[in-house]
């Protein structure tokens, strides 16, 4: 005679009328928990008044379950490439999110604790090894990222170029070659990259002089740039300058021009779950993020 409980298998022999359950029962239940903890959103506490069981009985068997491998079917993919982090320094970490944007799935991932250009490249590697192509990848502009694509083409974030000159000159500058150069870079997204390099070109020529001159740091008695920030704001548009019409010239790779199908589309949600089970181990915040991102695929 069977019977479920908690989704298992429970048997009762009449004879000697004791109840036993199958011997699979700790991973198939700690699938359902690790569904419910996740899928429904159910913290330890719930999941605890919800079976009636202790919160370290809990976490015993939600450290049971293991998230399946993701599955590999290689194709040309155009992606966005990004990473977000979670919890405080001392328990920093970092996931590394490569998705497709043509087939909207998650095609790779690296969990890290410092975002750097070689964890890019690593990805990269492993992806081409599994027979993926990649045609085409839009990035937030980290520093030295793009170099780790090697010649497949790069693309840069617009809303995150914008971010960076309005942390230079804030979003209401007062100089007027401020001014002038935060309007200029808000038409990015309408531009094409003749027209806005040559208006980048006449902004440069018209304020050459301004943006030359130098001031006696009190301090040191060096001579110092007397509008640095203005200077570091004209310095990241000509050096991403090459990356920020990409998606225009590859109009067939169906390249974004941000990296919104991440930021919007994955992390927040991710986000908001880690949050909602805070003081998570490494370990359990970990194998929740590959659940989380594996079930997205099954979307």
């Amino acid at each position: 005679m069977g019977a479920l409980l908690l989704g298992i298998q429970r048997y009762y022999c009449c004879d000697c009328q004791h109840s036993f359950s199958s011997s699979r029962r700790p991973i198939r239940l700690s699938k359902i928990l690790f569904k419910e903890y996740l899928l429904g959103k159910q913290t330890l506490k719930q999941l605890s008044l919800k079976y009636g069981r202790s919160i370290p009985w809990i976490k015993k068997h939600l450290d049971l379950f293991e998230p399946q491998a993701r599955q590999i079917n290689p194709s040309i993919i155009t992606i966005v490439a990004d990473a977000t982090f979670y919890g405080r320094k001392s328990d920093r970490l970092g996931t590394l999110v490569f998705k497709d944007v043509l087939n909207n799935k998650i095609v790779g991932c690296k969990h890290i604790d410092t975002e750097t250009a070689n964890d890019y490249k690593q990805l990269v590697e492993e992806l081409t090894e599994q027979g993926f192509a990649i045609q085409g990848v839009t990035i937030d502009g980290k520093r030295g990222v793009a170099k780790a694509f090697g010649d497949i083409p790069v693309q840069m974030c617009h809303f995150h170029q914008i971010a960076i000159i309005k942390r230079y000159l804030t979003s209401r500058p007062k100089l007027e070659a401020s001014i002038e150069l935060l309007k200029l870079c808000r038409k990015i997204p309408t531009s094409t990259q003749s027209r806005f390099t040559d208006a980048l070109f006449q902004w440069h020529g018209k304020h050459k002089t301004f943006l030359e001159e130098k001031t006696i740091n009190p301090t040191t008695g060096k001579l110092v740039s007397t509008h640095a920030k203005l200077v570091a704001a004209y310095r990241s548009l000509s050096t991403n300058l090459p990356y920020l019409f990409t998606y225009k010239n590859y109009k067939e790779f169906r390249m974004p021009n941000t990296t919104n199908a991440l930021d919007g589309g994955v992390f927040s949600h991710l986000q908001k779950l880690i949050k909602l089970h805070q003081g998570l181990a490494k370990k359990r915040k970990v194998k929740l993020i590959d659940e989380f991102l594996d079930n997205y695929n099954k979307k």
